[in-house]
């Protein structure tokens, strides 16, 4: 009798976890991202996988920010560095130097229609809406894929990043030099 009493207590507490796990996973809003000392906020449901970095090709003839391709998953992928991307990064800065064992290949999601990943240097996890506060406009001269900038709790700046504008900027899909 006592068996049975402590399984079914066990599959109680396994139904709450699952129901909070399933309530966490929808109240989730971004995948938070550091890069070049940036902290970043993806919406999740524009964001695909994360894979770890490497296996990266090179390819000429493009534009700084394009690094070059990776086969992830059985197929090629663009492979853009977040920080070279973004108004104001660093164009000198050589990328092998800023790749550490935390740095990490994002993808867009597959329902945008492009092939690419974002080089960040490393994963935030997961947050929600309630805990930011709008602060204002994106800094002048930010693409229209950088929708604003919110404060955490803590003070720390965070720019949304929208990934299904970025995927449908010109500059973006044009990566020939």
């Amino acid at each position: 009798m006592a068996n049975r009493q402590s399984l079914k207590e066990l599959q109680e507490r396994l139904a709450q976890r699952l129901t909070a796990a399933r309530t966490e996973a929808a109240t989730a809003s971004w995948l938070a991202v550091e890069a070049g000392g940036q902290a970043f906020l993806f919406p999740l449901v524009q964001a695909g996988e994360i894979f770890p970095c490497g296996g990266i090709r090179s390819v000429p003839y493009t534009k700084p920010w394009y690094l070059g391709v990776a086969a992830l998953r059985g197929g090629l992928q663009g492979v853009v560095d977040l920080v070279t991307l973004m108004p104001g990064g660093s164009r000198d800065a050589v990328v092998t130097d800023r790749v550490t064992s935390e740095s990490r290949l994002v993808s867009l999601h597959g329902a945008l229609g492009v092939n690419a990943v974002l080089l960040i240097d490393r994963l935030l996890g997961l947050r929600q809406s309630s805990g930011f506060t709008a602060a204002g406009d994106p800094p002048p001269g930010s693409p229209a894929y950088v929708t604003r900038v919110l404060t955490d709790g803590e003070g720390r700046s965070w720019l949304e990043v929208d990934l299904q504008a970025l995927a449908g900027d010109p500059e973006f899909l044009s990566i020939a030099a």
